[in-house]
């Protein structure tokens, strides 16, 4: 009598598990936190990030209803636009709702993480999310950055020129404009005497020694200068490299604060407002008095961006569009520009879904949810 045995060999299957730190380095690759203004808190508020993740809830703001909400949804990740907690706190008591959501976070173990004017002033951030609900086209910054680039200088022996390059380049040097893999390049020779106790690529200990060497010129965002550094003394074949840092003047034309951007179709002052009240949903939408001039330029800025009017006005735009304007600051443009506020909130509210679009586009399966909590503490009659 024969006897078979059949052994049963199951696939192995190696499951990911998605830990809150890749959502965050994923939304600080969008918007670096370098980008922050001075004056803001953005990143990581409350929480670890070294945990499973078992799911997102985005918000505009914080609030104890919202935590309520991720903890019903089952989310101990919590997404936010504006940060909770702006300045430091001797102690938690629970006397406001900012402390009140801190003790609530922690003891349901939900970590708390904002992109707030990082992600106004990145490219395709929060201003972009704004023209596309208006439909606006030929977009481009308003105040871009200052002070916020630099050059890079570097002297590779000829062969290895390229992998130096691509190396540079891997981490984000040589971006302008809608152009990557930006450099100069020039030819050269370069020389250098081996002391006691090196280890020279090439030439001898003692003798001057004579390389045809390339001189790479690149640029940079001066945040990743520590990254760059890393990256050029990884690649360079050298025992120790030279190389120039140099402090641009130019503007950063792709990162900063509002944005402008040209109407396809032109628009009466009236009609343009009607439907910028329906697209953002506004209680009480406010303006100064209509120049009579038709709609084509828009400048705009979520939130509080009534610093860039004058900016707005240098421009020609017809219109400046923002989530606050203070009384005195509708003064004094009566004849130059429409001035439109239609609310902290209304203009921000859209920051949801552009946050859902990040993270949904990397990371599919992951469990996103848009949180149904209104949170503007602003109400009409």
């Amino acid at each position: 009598m024969l006897m078979f045995f059949f052994i049963i060999f199951a696939p192995k299957f190696s499951i990911h598990i998605m830990r809150i730190k890749e959502i965050v380095s994923a939304l600080e690759r969008f918007a670096p936190l370098p980008l922050q203004d001075g004056f803001d808190n953005a990143g990581l508020q409350i929480g670890l990030t070294d945990v499973e993740a078992t799911g997102a809830l985005l918000c505009l703001d914080v609030t104890e209803a919202v935590l309520d909400e991720a903890i019903m949804l089952g989310c101990n990740l919590v997404i936010s636009h504006h940060p909770l907690i702006f300045k430091g706190y001797k102690s938690i008591t629970g006397q406001n709702y900012i402390e009140r959501c801190i003790i609530k976070a922690i003891k349901n173990d939900i970590t708390v993480y904002s992109a707030h004017t990082n992600l106004d002033n990145t490219i395709k951030g929060v201003n972009y999310k704004i023209a596309e609900k208006i439909g606006l086209s030929n977009v481009r910054i308003l105040e871009t950055k200052e002070n916020a680039l630099l050059k890079l200088v570097t002297f590779v022996p000829l062969m290895q020129a390229e992998k130096v390059r691509q190396a540079l380049f891997n981490v984000g040097c040589g971006n302008i404009g809608n152009y990557d893999s930006c450099s100069y390049n020039t030819e050269g020779e370069g020389t250098f005497r081996a002391q006691t106790g090196t280890h020279p690529y090439c030439g001898n200990i003692g003798e001057l020694h004579s390389e045809k060497e390339v001189r790479i010129e690149t640029i940079l965002p001066e945040y990743k200068k520590t990254e760059v550094i890393n990256a050029l003394l990884a690649a360079h074949p050298y025992e120790e490299p030279a190389f120039d840092l140099y402090l641009l003047q130019n503007n950063w034309q792709q990162v900063g604060a509002g944005i402008i951007g040209d109407l396809n179709t032109p628009e009466t002052e009236l009609d343009f407002l009607k439907r910028i009240k329906n697209v953002f949903e506004v209680g009480c939408l406010r303006h100064n008095k209509l120049p009579g001039k038709e709609i084509k330029s828009v400048a705009l800025c979520g939130g509080s961006g009534a610093f860039l009017i004058p900016l707005a006005v240098k421009n020609k735009a017809d219109v400046f569009i923002t989530g606050e304007i203070k009384y005195h600051e509708y003064f004094g443009y009566e004849d130059e520009i429409l001035l439109v506020e239609i609310g902290h909130y209304e203009s921000e509210q859209y920051t949801k879904e552009l946050l859902y679009s990040i993270i949904k586009n990397l990371f599919p399966n992951f469990t996103l949810q848009i949180s149904k909590v209104n949170t503007n503490p602003i109400k009409y009659i």
